[in-house]
């Protein structure tokens, strides 16, 4: 680490540095100060080598300005980018949990309920980006950071976009970093779509279910191949908790072809939600606790009964009276016609 980034150095001017916050394949991350805001930031520092490739430097430019219109809570908001000491950086939201790849490794395999919620929420991230026009290309665990509250929030959207600009010689070992998660016409070369991102977020999906990838090969040629022809395990025969019907999803969504897959995120988090309103460890509503008997003095008031009130009692000597009143109007009308007609003045004549 060069010593403008080590701890107590400057970036931009403004940003001191906290220290390193982890690194990846193409870049820094390094935890740092706001002092113009005084908030902590997480500030990505691009590769050197990157950098030398000019048609790279202009996509992450273009890339960087649009993510940075993408505000979501299920996605790491970006607050600037910049050029300092011959290096781009890129200024983020801090997040001070860990990411998915860790949580897993640290905890195994999720409970079903679990798994399902979030990645309900990654797709609403994910579906958000959708309908901006914009496509992560690189959806995996490693990329997925889980605030220490329990939510997840995207990041890197737009770097690995920016990296299909580089030259072919570099693109197996920066573009095929995380081969695992690539959709088959990713693997075949093919410009991603919405629907390769829905593709990683399936593998995403069965690996938290299973703790096992659905394919796995010794180099990214054989992964390639298995990606475009081999048919994933139905994640139940690694987790028996998983039911039927979340079997069915992730191999929809794993499917060869894009278009038998969900098309976008939002259509993929739609179907997960409405699994998970049916799931059996679903939260149950709360019953209402019976009464105990009125005549207890010593019972607590309740809000409401378990028991339908009896009925009244019928007052048959009300009805009774009621009977006799009808009957001796009804019997005066016909008397009153009578005497009506006895005088020839009688309007009824």
């Amino acid at each position: 680490m060069q010593p403008w980034t080590a701890a107590g150095g400057l970036i931009g001017g403004r940003y001191r540095v906290v220290g390193p916050a982890g690194t990846g394949g193409m870049s820094h991350v390094i935890h740092a100060r706001d002092l113009n805001l005084q908030r902590d930031v997480a500030i990505k520092l691009l590769r050197e080598d990157l950098l030398q490739d000019s048609g790279f430097t202009e996509r992450f430019l273009q890339e960087a300005r649009a993510a940075a219109n993408l505000l979501h809570p299920n996605i790491v908001t970006v607050y600037d980018f910049g050029h300092d000491a011959g290096r781009y950086f890129m200024v983020m939201e801090y997040i001070g949990g860990t990411d998915l790849k860790t949580l897993e490794r640290r905890r195994g395999v999720l409970p079903v309920s679990q798994s399902v919620s979030l990645m309900i929420e990654v797709c609403s991230g994910v579906g958000y980006a959708h309908r901006a026009g914009l496509v992560h290309c690189d959806l995996k665990p490693q990329n997925v950071l889980v605030t220490t509250d329990g939510h997840p929030k995207i990041t890197d959207f737009g770097i690995a976009r920016a990296l299909t600009t580089i030259r072919p010689d570099e693109s197996s070992s920066v573009v095929w970093g995380s081969p695992q998660y690539f959709a088959p016409e990713q693997a075949a070369g093919g410009p991603p779509s919405p629907a390769s991102d829905v593709y990683s977020l399936g593998v995403v999906l069965y690996e938290l279910l299973t703790g096992r990838l659905p394919f796995e090969a010794a180099d990214s040629a054989a992964l390639a191949e298995m990606h475009l022809r081999a048919v994933p395990r139905p994640p139940s025969l690694l987790n028996p908790e998983v039911p039927p019907a979340l079997d069915q999803i992730v191999l929809k969504v794993l499917a060869k072809e894009p278009s038998a897959r969900y098309r976008t995120a939002d259509q993929l988090g739609r179907v997960l939600s409405t699994f998970a309103a049916g799931v059996p460890d679903r939260p149950q509503p709360l019953r209402p606790i019976p009464a105990r008997p009125r005549h207890d003095p010593d019972a607590p008031t309740t809000l409401y009964d378990t028991q339908p009130p009896p009925p009244a009692p019928v007052d048959w000597l009300g009805v009774g009276l009621g009977l006799a009143a009808l009957l001796a109007v009804g019997g005066l009308i016909p008397l009153w016609l009578w005497a009506c007609l006895l005088y020839p003045t009688c309007p009824l004549r």
